[in-house]
């Protein structure tokens, strides 16, 4: 075999929790290798005592029970030590095999079942009336991480682009500024936090300082009546 053939041989999956994927991936792997029939039909053995039992075929079991082996080996290096503990009386490869699916398989759907619920969250979230940037950000970044725990591959300007659409309407114009300042693409959601924080401070110090000059302009009449009743 050459070096270039060696260089592209597919490594062996390693199961991540996500059966679906893992099977996959595991399955395209033993067809590269041309085992795929003893995880899927298992070993074929002569019947004893019949006709067609012969040394041929006790030799072809013996060279498939070989071949299983081999295959065995490549699901022990692709599952990991606590989960080989209780599968190790597993005979065969297809035993292992039947086992991993009966493990993991109905894990796999009710992490799909979850996955389909957060995404129906992460749709729906928008910030509340009077919440501060880190609050909303903050609910909105642990779905995203639950979604990505339950199998979501999620890419940052997807998250980006969800919380600028989901602000108050107050912060419309802030949200312009960024996407006319900023490449959604490539702006993350440390830089997003920072420039809303930015524009949030900068707001509330408006607010305060429309609040001092309407107190100070209710108080200046009473002032000036409080002097011309003292004059009188």
């Amino acid at each position: 075999m050459s070096t270039s053939e060696k260089f592209v041989q597919p490594s062996i999956p390693r199961f991540d929790g996500h059966y679906d994927h893992w099977s996959m991936m595991m399955e395209n792997f033993l067809r590269s290798k041309e085992m795929w029939s003893l995880v899927d039909e298992g070993i074929s053995g002569p019947v004893i005592g019949t006709t067609t039992t012969s040394e041929a075929q006790r030799k072809t079991v013996e060279e498939a029970k070989l071949k299983d082996m081999k295959v065995k080996n490549f699901l022990f290096q692709a599952i990991d030590r606590e989960i080989l503990e209780t599968i190790l009386d597993k005979g065969t490869s297809k035993a292992i095999w039947n086992s991993m699916k009966q493990k993991y398989q109905g894990s796999t759907k009710v992490k799909r079942a979850q996955l389909q619920a957060l995404r129906r969250v992460f749709e729906l979230l928008t910030m509340k009336g009077g919440e501060k940037v880190d609050n909303f950000l903050g609910r909105t970044l642990v779905v995203v991480n639950k979604m990505k725990s339950n199998g979501e591959t999620m890419e940052q300007s997807t998250v980006v682009s969800k919380i600028l659409r989901s602000l108050l309407n107050k912060y419309n114009y802030v949200v312009c500024s960024i996407e006319e300042s900023n490449d959604l693409i490539t702006l993350s959601i440390d830089e997003l936090h920072g420039s809303l924080l930015v524009h949030e401070q900068r707001m509330q110090g408006n607010q305060w300082e429309e609040h001092v000059l309407k107190v100070a302009h209710e108080d200046r009449p009473n002032r000036v009546r409080g002097q011309s009743v003292f004059r009188g």
